[in-house]
Formats: C-alpha cells, structure tokens, sequence
C-alpha cells in the first residue's frame, strides 16, 4: 500500500485556527457548558449515542465519524479536571462536522471508524476534581469496575474491541524532561501490558504512533516532550486496553509558558491527534521507527511552583528568624491558592518562579497560624511583606498568590 501524503504540521495548526470549537477558553467547564459548545456539530457525520451514564446520573457520550474497517477509541477526561483534551476532540468533531470533504477528513473516514468520549467523568467535571462523585478515581478502576463510569468505558471497549486506542490526560504543569530544566508540555507513553513491560505487535504499534506524534507535536513543542513511565499498572485502563488487545497511546498534556488555560497545548494534542488518525487510517504508521519514542527522556523531578527568597519571617510573639519559604499553588496554571510545603534554608533550591525579599519581612496574616501562634506547612501562603518586623511600613501584601506586579526593588522573576 503507498504511503498517503502526510499533512504538513503547520496546515494542521492554520486547520485548527478555523475548526476551533467556540465557548471552551476557560478549561474548567461543567458537563452542560461542555455540551453546549459540541451539540452544534454533532449529527451529520458524528453521530452520537448516550453509552450510561455517571454516578450522580450525567449522561455519558459516545460519539462516532467514519466507517473504515480500522476502530480507533479515544476517550478523555477521565480525570474531571483533566479537560485539554476534550477541548481539543470538541475542535475534532467541528472539523469532522463542517469539513466532512476535507481531503484529510474523507481518508479518515475511509480508513478508520473514529469513537470518542470526550467527558467520561462529568461528576469530576462539574467539581473540577480528580475523582468522581464516589471519591474513586476511575483510571485505578478497571480491574473491578466499581464505577458507573468505568463499566460504561469497559462496556463500549467490550463492544468496540477497538485495534487503536488513546487515553488523554493531564499532568502537572512543573514536571521537568529527564534531569534538564526544561518543562514537560506533552508526556507520551505506548503503555505496558504485563509486568514484564514486553514489546508484542500491539505495543509496537503504540510506539509507533507515539513516534508520528513526537514529529507532528515537535514543531509547537519541541524540547518539552517526555516520555511517561511505563510501569504496568494491573488497575489502571490505560494498561488493561493493551492487555485486552488495543494498541494504546497515552498523552499527558503538562504544562506551557503564559498559557494558563491551556489553549497552546489544546492546539498541540488537535494537531497530534488528527496527524495519529490519518496515519492509522492510511496505514502510514508503520513506516516510523519506535526508536523515536523510545529515545524521549522520561518525566523527571517535580519543581515547587514558588521560592519566597532572602526575607525574615516574623511571626508575633515569636523571634524573627531569616528564612525562606517555598509555596505550591492548588491551582498552579492561575498561580491560585498557594500553601507553605516547606519554611527555612531553601538556598539552592529549585521553584517555577522566584520572589525576593531581601531586606524585608514577611509577617504571617489571616489563616496562616495554627491557632497557638505559630505556623506550619500546609497553611495558606498569605503575608503581609514590610519594611519592619510591626508591619508598620508595608511594601506589599501577598495573599496566597504572587502579586500582578512587585514595588521597585523587590524584583518578581
């Protein structure tokens, strides 16, 4: 079979520009603001069907394009506040929906019969949180299927007994590649099925695709592409889809400078994405070598988000002491929310951002004290920063965030 032409990675990225699904520019969105913005283009050439529904009874969706003879599955959020990809399926399904005579849209459809369920965990969704309304997190339910939301996957996997699979996710956004600096925006994974990490047919395949994805992907992200880790995971989907018999990718889309709702990276898994889909419905896969993906560095360390450097910490009643205090937000893309993980000698120590205070102190205010006076970690990082131990000259306050922009001086970097 000759290889079809491969669709050039920056026709893809002009492509995406006009397929992009309107109302999804900020990632947490309910299950109906979700709905909302896709029901526009289904029908047509997406249909769609209600495959269950989740534990608090939100409906599930199964949605499908084309009838080529290889089944490709896609399933996404899974994870509830994990939505970069069911952004980008929602810009899939406008291309699939309005340029059905696309030339890349009629060889998908030719050669692949495309399933996707875009929100898989709705409860999750509507709380913006990991795990479902049960308090499970569905990933690490395949293996007993406790959850509405895991029997609905397990149940269209059953019937689809899909030869492709892709299990979308989100990761932290301060990951780094292997032992570099550099941040991890994309993490891909041809995931094992068994203990022993052993490379079949299938898995070869997976890696295969994961090679295309590492050249469709590297133009928007290069240099910030990892690999996952592939220790075999006997209750987790991702691991038991290559077991049942699907060559399965996973992507864990992490984190990109100045795009804190994530859009850049929603444009970089649409781009990835339908690259994938042609080349598995063209059969032009198998001519990239698995040696690419397996040549990405893995995941490496996890870098605090924020270092408050050089003040002197003066809790009332107690004697100021110089120390510095490294803070994680719980909502890092908006640098929302921040706690104290750690207080005292971080010299030398590593954070997405650095804010100095030399000279200055930090008074703790509002919930930051423990009820006996003192202060420990995991309080909210809210401080008043003075040019006095009294607070009695303040220079700025730092609520839980770092502020917009900091006084002469007290350099923000």
């Amino acid at each position: 079979m000759p290889e079809a032409p491969r669709i050039a990675t920056a026709e893809l990225m002009a492509l995406h520009d006009v397929v992009r699904a309107p109302g999804l520019e900020d990632r947490r969105f309910t299950h109906a603001r979700y709905w909302e913005s896709v029901d526009p283009y289904l029908g047509g050439s997406v249909s769609w069907e209600v495959a269950g529904y989740s534990a608090e009874g939100r409906e599930i969706r199964h949605l499908t394009f084309g009838s080529g003879p290889v089944t490709v599955l896609l399933w996404s959020q899974m994870h509830g506040n994990e939505s970069t990809a069911s952004m980008s399926l929602a810009d899939l399904v406008r291309f699939f929906h309005e340029h059905p005579d696309h030339p890349l849209a009629r060889r998908i459809a030719s050669g692949a019969t495309v399933h996707m369920i875009p929100m898989l965990n709705p409860d999750g969704a509507e709380r913006f949180r990991r795990r479902n309304a049960q308090g499970i997190d569905v990933n690490r339910d395949a293996r007993r299927l406790q959850t509405p939301e895991g029997r609905v996957l397990k149940s269209v996997r059953d019937r689809l007994e899909p030869d492709f699979g892709f299990n979308l996710h989100d990761q932290g956004a301060a990951v780094r590649v292997g032992r570099s600096d550099r941040g991890v925006a994309i993490a891909l994974l041809a995931p094992a099925f068994n203990a022993a990490r052993d490379v079949d047919a299938k898995r070869r395949r997976a890696m295969q695709v994961a090679s295309l994805l590492v050249e469709a992907m590297d133009p928007l992200v290069g240099g910030h592409i990892a690999k996952y880790d592939d220790t075999f995971n006997p209750r987790a989907f991702g691991d038991l889809m290559g077991a049942w018999g699907a060559s399965t990718i996973l992507i864990e889309s992490g984190g990109w400078d100045d795009d804190p709702q994530k859009q850049y990276l929603r444009r970089t898994n649409f781009v990835g994405i339908v690259a994938a889909l042609d080349a598995i419905a063209t059969g032009d896969f198998a001519a990239f070598d698995p040696a690419v993906y397996e040549g990405l560095e893995y995941n490496g360390r996890r870098v605090p988000d924020l270092l408050i450097s050089g003040g002197t910490l003066a809790v009332p009643g107690i004697a100021p002491l110089r120390a510095d205090v490294l803070v994680d937000y719980d909502r890092p893309l908006l640098k929302e929310g921040g706690r104290i993980i750690d207080i005292g000698d971080m010299d030398g120590s590593e954070a997405q951002d650095t804010l100095r205070v030399d000279g200055l102190f930090l008074i703790p205010t509002g919930d930051i004290l423990d009820g006996r006076g003192g202060i420990d970690t995991g309080a909210p990082a809210s401080f008043t920063v003075s040019e006095d131990p009294a607070g009695r000259k303040i220079r700025f306050r730092f609520r839980e965030k770092p502020p917009r922009s900091t006084p002469e001086g007290v350099p923000f970097q």
